[in-house]
């Protein structure tokens, strides 16, 4: 790769976004009081509403686009790929809770934390809420694609088939000229409002010893998830692995999977043929809603880091057991937005463990603070999964269908 296309290339947009925000976030901070510093943090906070609305508004578009055609190909293999890719997903999940139960048990009980949090600054309100509500929810976008999907593969719907196929390359070049544009926008005026607010340079000190186990947790089951990848399929999971870092840094800008949706995906087809096309397009948008490892790892040693905060003891061994099993069935729900899986299972929390309100706010708080390298962790699994996938389809004899591109 020469200087020109790194200079252009995605990596180098967002990692500019990054440093950005970054600065013009401590920057504003310092200059707190000036005439100019209330009236550039307006524009910055409603630019970011704006973006983060446009690019929820096209998640759902996203998962029809990808997601129903890719059915439609498997034919009648599709029930059958869609079971096994569930099941992938959950093991996934509840295997990272049980690893961070483990290691909590036996790491956690030798530090001593205090939780003691500052209080930060307060960014202003959105001065212009263009509010683009999408046209359904994430969720009701997976289940209208996977019955669709299914139901034209069963009664073999040739006109159907094709308006899924011509709205996928639509939804791919709304992909490309304009979602992909707008995310680094989005993560810039992220990372600014951060700074802004002080949680780089005041709240993560403050769990940051918890948070780094978390990310070195991260990485091991990562390894572990490539490694049982390659060994199932034959195939190098360093081919996958090594295209993921424009999708990883994206995770971590936006602190959603759907939200790096687009990005992964183009992650994952510069791995062919490593990762069958076909996978790619049904495997991705789907893990990206229901694969959660890094989430499930980070949630669970979070609540056993909190109870031993607040209460002075770990939850007993069999409700931790239970809270990672009901966990993981959450997790194949939680919304693909930031702080999804811990929103999503807050009646875990309360219910199983039995937090308070107050346990309950510093697990929202803590989880926030490392929300987005948990992400990173989700949408890089996926990878692996559909190296899964493109495996257990070469091994049973599954055709590879025709995948169209832009």
């Amino acid at each position: 790769m020469n200087n020109n296309s790194f200079f252009n290339s995605l990596p180098f947009r967002l990692l500019c976004a990054v440093a950005a925000g970054i600065i013009v976030g401590l920057g504003l901070g310092a200059a707190e009081g000036a005439g100019f510093t209330n009236a550039l943090l307006n524009i910055i906070v409603t630019v970011r509403y704006i973006s983060g609305q446009l690019i929820n508004f096209c998640v759902p578009l996203i998962i029809i686009g990808f997601i129903a055609p890719s059915i439609t190909r498997m034919g009648q293999n599709a029930s059958r790929m869609l079971t096994v890719a569930i099941t992938i997903a959950y093991v996934s999940s509840i295997g990272a809770a049980f690893f961070s139960i483990i290691n909590g048990f036996l790491i956690l009980p030798h530090l001593n934390i205090n939780p003691e949090v500052d209080g930060l600054k307060e960014l202003p309100a959105v001065v212009f809420q263009l509010a683009i509500p999408q046209i359904m929810s994430v969720m009701s976008a997976l289940t209208f694609s996977i019955m669709v999907g299914l139901a034209a593969a069963w009664n073999k719907s040739k006109m159907i088939t094709g308006i899924l196929e011509e709205f996928q390359q639509i939804v791919l070049s709304i992909v490309t000229k304009i979602v992909i544009p707008v995310l680094p926008v989005l993560i810039a005026t992220t990372f600014c409002g951060l700074a802004y607010e002080g949680s780089i340079t005041k709240q993560a000190p403050i769990f940051l010893i918890i948070i780094v186990l978390v990310m070195v947790g991260h990485y091991i089951w990562l390894a572990l998830l490539y490694g049982i990848a390659g060994a199932y399929s034959g195939k190098n999971p360093m081919n996958v692995l090594k295209n993921y870092g424009p999708a990883y840094l994206t995770a971590v800008g936006t602190m959603s999977s759907a939200a790096t949706l687009a990005v992964a995906l183009n992650c994952a087809r510069k791995s062919e043929p490593t990762l069958r096309d076909d996978m790619v397009s049904f495997g991705i948008p789907l893990f990206a809603n229901i694969h959660l490892c890094g989430s499930v790892m980070t949630e669970t040693f979070f609540v056993m880091a909190v109870s031993k905060m607040l209460y002075g003891e770990f939850p007993p061994a069999s409700k931790m057991i239970l809270f990672a099993l009901l966990l993981g069935i959450f997790a194949l729900g939680a919304p693909g937005v930031p702080g999804g899986t811990v929103m999503a299972s807050l009646g875990l929390i309360t219910g199983v463990l039995g937090f308070d309100e107050t346990g309950t706010a510093l697990m929202l708080t803590i989880f926030a603070l490392q929300d987005s390298f948990g992400t990173a962790c989700n949408v890089t699994g996926d990878g692996a999964l559909t190296l899964i996938l493109t495996g257990y389809a070469e091994k049973n004899g599954i055709a590879e269908a025709e995948v169209k591109s832009v």
